[in-house]
Order: C-alpha cells, then sequence, then structure tokens
C-alpha cells in the first residue's frame, strides 16, 4: 500500500443534521483495492476532541492475499484547529516486518515542527525540526481543508503540507464534474487531482486522483493512487458514511 494517505476559538460543534454542510463528525468506511482484488478497508472519523479543536483518526488494514504477501495495520491519528492547521499528529506503523511510531508536535508561535520516530523493532530513534508556516497541514487534514473549501472545476488551490521530514507546497487542482459509480451508487461529483508525488512531498512518481460528492457533504467516495511499477493502481472506494 501508499503512503498513508492533505483556528476559531470557542465556536460551537456543527450541526449534523440532514443537509449541514461541512465540516461535522462523520466516519467514512472505504473498500481498499489493489491489482483489482480485495487488498483491505480504510476508516476516517473525524470527531471534536474539545470545542475548538478536531481530531482525526484514520485505520488502514490488509486483508487477505496483501497481509499473506505483505501485512499493514496502521492507526494515525491528528488533532488540528478550526482552519484545519495541525497541532499534533501520531502514526503508529506496522507494515510487513517493520513497526515504527512517528509523531509530530508542531509550534505555530514558533512556526516550527517537530518530528520523532522510533522503531520500535530495533529501539532506535530518530529526531528532526523544520521551519513551517503558522497554519501548515499533514496530507489527512489537506484532505479534510479541500472539502471544507469547495473548489470549483478549473480553479486551484496551494496548501502547505508536510511529512515531518520536508514542507513543500502542494497544488491541488479542481479538473472536471463526472457521474462516478461506487459499489451499487452513482454519485455526481467533482475530480481533483493532488500533486503529492514526482519529488513534491513523495519521490516515488505518481498520481492522487479524489472524486467528492458535488454537494454540501463534500464526501471523498473514490480515491485513486496510480503508481508505476510494481505498485499498480490502488483505489478507496466508499462503503458507508456515517454521521455522528
Amino acid at each position: 500500500m501508499v503512503c498513508t494517505l492533505c483556528g476559531l476559538m470557542a465556536r460551537e460543534a456543527p450541526s449534523t443534521q440532514a443537509g449541514a454542510k461541512f465540516p461535522y463528525p462523520e466516519k467514512l468506511s472505504y473498500r481498499v483495492e489493489w491489482r483489482l482484488i480485495s487488498a483491505g478497508t480504510a476508516t476516517i472519523e473525524l470527531s471534536r476532541g474539545t470545542p475548538t479543536d478536531w481530531q482525526t483518526k484514520m485505520n488502514l488494514e490488509s486483508a487477505g492475499l496483501v497481509t499473506r504477501l505483505y501485512r499493514v495495520l496502521d492507526t494515525y491519528t491528528v488533532t488540528s484547529d478550526d482552519d484545519f492547521c495541525v497541532s499534533r499528529a501520531v502514526l503508529d506503523a506496522q507494515e510487513g516486518k517493520r513497526h515504527k511510531l512517528a509523531e509530530l508536535t508542531f509550534e505555530p508561535a514558533r512556526q516550527k515542527v517537530e518530528y520523532n520516530e522510533r522503531d520500535l523493532l530495533k529501539n532506535t530513534t530518530a529526531k528532526s525540526e523544520l521551519s513551517v508556516p503558522a497554519c501548515t497541514r499533514e496530507v489527512v487534514d489537506a484532505l479534510t481543508t479541500l472539502r471544507a473549501a469547495d473548489l470549483p472545476p478549473g480553479k486551484s488551490m496551494s496548501l502547505p503540507v508536510t511529512d515531518g521530514k520536508k514542507i513543500v507546497n502542494v497544488r491541488v487542482e479542481s479538473q472536471a464534474k463526472e457521474r462516478v459509480s461506487v459499489g451499487a451508487k452513482t454519485y455526481q461529483t467533482v475530480r481533483y487531482e493532488a500533486f503529492l508525488f514526482d519529488n513534491v512531498l513523495y519521490r516515488r512518481k505518481g498520481r492522487v486522483l479524489l472524486w467528492m460528492t458535488d454537494d454540501a457533504d463534500r464526501v471523498p467516495v473514490q480515491v485513486r493512487f496510480q503508481m508505476g511499477f510494481p505498485i499498480g493502481t490502488i483505489s478507496l472506494e466508499l462503503d458507508k458514511q456515517q454521521k455522528l
């Protein structure tokens, strides 16, 4: 699987009534496909940590043949403010024969992010610090920011994004309106492309395409990573949306 796929004070939590505009607490569940086979599941849950911050939790778990080839069990937790500027992110990654714990701690006043990584099997550590803009995203909250932005076709936006090792301005293009079928449902969507690969945030060559519903919910119903050999294409398709 690919890399773990981008404030206002004292505001009340948004309503979760039908028709409420994103953002609101929710849980999204996805089927993961690789080379046309079922590869696993992914869930993304957005909730209020406090009245003035958001917590995003993503779980990624391989299944079936993929687990036998390369087991993946990743948990990624991000805390951010109402503008989805990140304050802390923690990744617990069990991939193949590796098990690493990585943490990003943001200090907006100093405009710094501290990266700490611990290899839980080798018992080694790595640490670094980067200068970043006061409002910086990581990949998951960059996606949440895009949902909230409602970027129309033909427009683009740029966001400062970091993985703790590198800070870049990631360009996102809103490309076209499309009808897509996912599972047994058909959605009216807007297709976006996020330029993360080809020596932007990641060195590997590839493309990231996202299809979001063209409505107030702005739900990502499909995400496609188009990678070169030997990875190929990895797709996430929406299985269920739950408003919390």
